[in-house]
């Protein structure tokens, strides 16, 4: 059995040669020593980057979100409103407040009438109700 070099020397068995020259590591205790570089820099931008993506990405769904709630709002207000025929689709309806502040949707114009104006209404092809105009009060 040969004898073992000593842990500092290096030396590579498998082609019995000495080959510090070869390595990509510093292999002499007087060799620059190695750190890791500071990327903080740029994981600090990187987090600043991808928060802002997300906070506009959440703006974005959150906006969203408020137009889905008035139109379901505005659909429920139609929709429960008192009517006694079958809307066209396209047409326009005009939704008004009875005595009671009951709403009762209608053809009759605003202006051919004196009821309490709510707003005014069309009905597209996927059957939801579609704001024209609103009442001035009502803005």
């Amino acid at each position: 059995m040969a004898a073992k070099k000593p842990d500092n020397v290096v030396y590579n068995e498998e082609e019995q040669r000495y080959d510090a020259a070869l390595k990509p590591y510093a292999t002499n205790v007087g060799a620059p020593a190695i750190t890791a570089a500071d990327n903080s820099g740029w994981k600090l931008a990187s987090v600043k980057t991808v928060n802002e993506r997300f906070k506009a990405k959440f703006e974005d769904i959150h906006k969203q979100y408020q137009e889905l709630t008035q139109q379901y709002e505005r659909n429920q207000l139609v929709y429960n409103a008192k009517f006694s025929f079958e809307p066209q689709l396209g047409q326009v309806y005009h939704l008004y407040r009875d005595s009671q502040m009951q709403p009762f949707l209608s053809i009759i114009r605003p202006e051919e009438c004196n009821f309490d104006y709510v707003g005014s209404y069309r009905i597209n092809a996927d059957r939801m109700w579609e704001e024209v105009q609103r009442a001035a009060s009502e803005e």
